[in-house]
């Protein structure tokens, strides 16, 4: 059982503070903040009286209302999974020599995995109603809780620009094909600079400047988007799916989208390395689920939520990948794993902007899931006062624009270190902030000592960082990193490389344990 204490409900005072009229301050008389249309805070928190400026603004303070049901948990993982990357990620699993029973045996495997991971670090964050850099200042101090927020942030910033890429470069591929004059201005030699041709800038602006028009809305206005998006993938999928069986027949249908290469215990290394990428795949949005676990209205219907959208969704979805992209062998004469560009060869213009338009609003759904929305909180948390969450999302928005990800795609190399890098870096910390809450704090948290900066708060440490936290971090991601820098040179590295996320997540947790419960920085006042 998880408490908190002793918050006990939204209008609870802390202790000692006196009961009157301002015992709850608006974000715009506290924060310089706005108020939207009915007179409501943009961010939804309580701020206490005694909540210290330097940590709280109304985005990052207890919500006073916890709404979103298991649907809405559901429709999240829908949009996380229903995208371009999503599609390839699936059908790339098929093609890596497995038979296709192994492949599902990996699926499965992986995404249970996650679906465990996700209810952990759901639930501290849905009882406290804080997103995830609050949280993690139970684990590594009211200030120290900026390290892991500006990792996590910096990460999505650039997944952020990388997405917006890939959709915008969908976008492309449906613009040349409806409009074939604008071909030339997709080549960035005749027409393009900063390595982007002028359509592609043009596309990628357009798309931008979509995603942060849905942001600003507020996450009301983005859990009803991502409620759209998850489902209209699936109509698409199933409408592209009875085409190509139509043109094909049901005997064309393969779940092996390659040659069968490895079997016995030879496909075992093969099958874990498919898990970890599984893992992999999930590990950014995993970390910071508890950004969306705190508007559950229960811990019961996030939990209810993940398993629809987890194991059951991403079975059904990778099934339905693998037995479209079968058929677009027998019907265009070769093997394609985009599905945009799939939709791209059908002889109509109505399904082709059907498609297209379905599958980019998707991958808008996940950039913004993924990839706004935590930097969003991760970047408010660094300065409460003079960065809102909205400011926060704006800041990645405009770094990923500065990033140029365009040409970090365009790399194999870069992407190559880039997912592996962020899995070491993520692994620490989802691993340090499970083993507080679970094995040192017995999952209770004093959510107002999360917003004080007296020295005699829980989670003051030592002047607001937790040395065993941060040190297990460290070490976390040195050892993850190692195989990551030297696969290439040593031995048995470049396999190490795959399972950066686990390395730095068992280490974390590991040696975060030993630190803050065995040695002079252990953490002190936990229940008994």
């Amino acid at each position: 059982m998880t408490d908190t204490i002793p918050h006990t409900g939204p209008f609870d005072p802390p202790p000692g503070s006196r009961s009157g009229v301002n015992d709850l301050i608006e974000a715009h008389g506290y924060a310089g903040g706005g108020s939207t249309a009915e007179g409501h805070p943009v961010g939804g928190g309580v701020i206490k009286e005694g909540y210290d400026p330097r940590l709280t603004n109304e985005d990052l303070a207890p919500l006073r209302k916890q709404t979103w049901s298991s649907y809405n948990i559901f429709a999240f993982w829908m949009s996380d999974v229903h995208s371009v990357g999503g599609y390839v990620t699936a059908g790339s699993l098929f093609a890596l020599g497995l038979a296709s029973w192994q492949v599902l045996v990996c699926l499965l495997v992986g995404i249970s995995i996650v679906y465990v991971f996700c209810n952990l670090v759901a639930k501290p964050s849905q009882v406290a109603g804080v997103p995830y850099p609050v949280i993690c200042r139970s684990v590594f101090g009211v200030l120290g809780a900026n390290v892991p927020a500006i990792i996590r942030g910096l990460i999505a910033v650039a997944w952020y620009g990388i997405q917006t890429f890939l959709a915008s470069a969908a976008l492309d591929i449906v613009l040349i094909k409806l409009f074939p004059a604008l071909g030339p201005w997709a080549d960035r030699d005749l027409h393009g600079f900063a390595g982007l041709s002028t359509l592609g800038w043009g596309s990628f602006m357009l798309l931008w400047v979509l995603q942060a028009a849905v942001f600003w809305r507020g996450m009301e206005s983005i859990r009803k988007f991502i409620d759209f998006c998850g489902p209209a993938v699936y109509v698409v999928m199933f409408l592209l799916c009875g085409y190509l069986i139509h043109e094909a027949g049901w005997s064309a249908i393969d779940l092996n989208l390659g040659d069968v290469t490895y079997t016995g215990f030879a496909a075992v290394p093969v099958m874990l390395g498919a898990i970890a990428l599984v893992v992999s795949y999930f590990s950014g949005p995993m970390l910071n689920f508890g950004d969306f676990s705190r508007y559950g209205k229960s811990y019961a219907a996030v939990k209810r939520g993940n398993f629809l959208g987890l194991p059951v969704n991403f079975l059904l979805f990778s099934i339905l990948v693998v037995v479209t992209a079968s058929l677009t062998v027998p019907v265009f004469g070769e093997l394609i794993t985009d599905p945009v560009t799939t939709v791209a060869r059908i002889d109509s213009t109505f399904a082709i902007m059907l498609g297209a338009l379905t599958f980019t609003i998707a991958t808008i759904g996940i950039n913004i899931v993924a990839n706004f929305i935590s930097p969003a909180f991760d970047f408010s948390n660094v300065s409460p006062q003079k960065i809102s969450w909205r400011a926060g999302g704006m800041i990645a928005a405009v770094g990923s624009v500065l990033i140029t990800p365009w040409n970090l795609y365009n790399n194999p190399d870069v992407i190559h270190y880039t997912l592996e890098t962020l899995g070491a870096f993520i692994g620490p910390l989802f691993g340090i902030l499970i083993a507080d809450y679970y094995l040192i704090r017995k999952q209770k948290v004093i959510v107002d000592d999360l917003f004080t900066m007296d020295e005699s708060g829980t989670y003051h440490y030592a002047k607001g960082y937790n040395p065993a936290a941060l040190i297990a971090t460290a070490v976390g991601a040195v050892f993850a990193m190692f195989p990551v820098l030297t696969g290439g040179t040593l031995t048995g590295m470049h396999t190490a490389a795959q399972y950066s996320w686990f390395i730095g997540c068992g280490i974390g947790f590991a040696l975060y344990w030993v630190l803050a419960t065995k040695t002079s920085l252990r953490v002190r006042n936990v229940p008994a």
